[in-house]
């Protein structure tokens, strides 16, 4: 089984002497990213100045963003579990949430609380904000719904969670960043509404979307008899380009047994666990990575999705029509007493 390793080396200078600032020097990549994103980050404020009209600006500045834009909210994810600089230099690791992250879609503190704080603490199910559990995970009516709610009211659910589990603190990082967040925003908007929208809010409903299509699929396929299993709750991509941009997120059952565990560690750690995975009958899918998954659960094609099934050893042998059933019937809602179903006239 190929498993590709994405690691990527900046240049010289800049790891010589930036690289004993880290907490692990695996993450050196990440400087030269960051840099990356800066330069983004100048021309994003270049564009409230720019004296050409938006229609043509826009396209080229969105261009130039998407370049980076999943390599940097996957820095920010990995960010969030490891801090990337040292301890004695911790002002450092703001420099991604709050002075990077609003270029990229990314309120500050948001994504830290809502992940961190919120999801691995409770592993998709039904206290999970971002749960999948009672959805129909192919349907497209389904996900606009689970989309919508999240674009509407993740916000206000986010703060209402914490203050209700008594995480004073994530529940005044989450007010501090957004009425920072949006306060800006207002007075940009004054100056220039447009150039607003083009640099800050356009990303912020973007990769909003992206996020919630990355999950759904991440948490798309659920084996019914233990939803706590993180090997029945998730799923595998491996040899993907996606991969190999975006520091191995591709392993998210990994990330979910071992969430410390160093992006760089992902493909071996996978392979030593491979029996496991079998063992447990786990979903693994070669050559497809979670938005190419999701696409193909929206239109049904099955087919597509059996073509890159990885047969495990130690899991049942399974033929192409059976391989179909097996992942349809991870798709279904999983309706837990204390969880409503979603109505079936949402369906697509």
């Amino acid at each position: 089984m190929n498993i590709t390793d994405p690691r990527e080396a900046p240049p010289g200078l800049l790891a010589s002497r930036l690289a004993p600032l880290l907490n692990d020097a695996r993450d050196v990549s990440m400087l030269w990213l960051m840099a990356r994103c800066a330069l983004v980050a100048c021309l994003g404020v270049a564009v409230f100045f720019s004296p050409w009209p938006l229609v043509y600006v826009a396209p080229l500045y969105w261009a130039l963003s998407f370049t980076v834009l999943d390599r940097f909210t996957l820095m920010l994810h990995c960010t969030s579990h490891r801090q990337l600089f040292k301890n004695q230099h911790g002002g450092l690791n703001q420099l991604i949430p709050w002075l990077l992250g609003p270029f990229f879609g990314q309120t500050p503190n948001t994504y830290f609380a809502h992940h961190m704080g919120m999801h691995h603490r409770e592993e998709n199910l039904e206290d999970d904000l971002s749960s999948t559990l009672r959805f129909e995970r192919n349907r497209l009516g389904h996900w606009l719904r689970y989309w919508s709610s999240f674009l509407c009211f993740g916000l206000i659910d986010l703060a209402r969670y914490h203050y209700r589990r008594g995480s004073k603190k994530l529940f005044r990082k989450v007010l501090l960043g957004e009425g920072v967040y949006w306060s800006v925003l207002l007075a940009l908007a004054i100056v220039n509404p447009g150039a607003t929208f083009v640099v800050f809010l356009g990303p912020l409903i973007f990769i909003r979307t992206l996020m919630m299509m990355g999950n759904w699929t991440q948490h798309a396929f659920i084996g019914e008899s233990d939803v706590t299993d993180p090997y029945l709750a998730s799923i595998t991509c491996i040899n993907t380009r996606y991969n190999r941009r975006c520091f191995n997120d591709g392993y998210h059952i990994l990330h979910h047994v071992k969430p410390r565990c160093h992006w760089s560690e992902h493909p071996t750690e996978f392979l030593r666990a491979l029996p496991e995975y079998g063992k447990r009958d786990a979903i693994v899918f070669d050559g497809l990575d979670y938005f190419e998954i999701w696409l193909r659960l929206m239109l049904g094609r099955w087919d597509k999705l059996a073509d890159h099934f990885v047969q495990l050893p130690g899991a049942p042998a399974r033929n192409k029509a059976e391989i179909i059933a097996f992942l349809q019937s991870r798709v279904r809602p999983i309706v837990r007493a204390d969880l409503p179903a979603v109505p079936r006239d949402l369906a697509a």
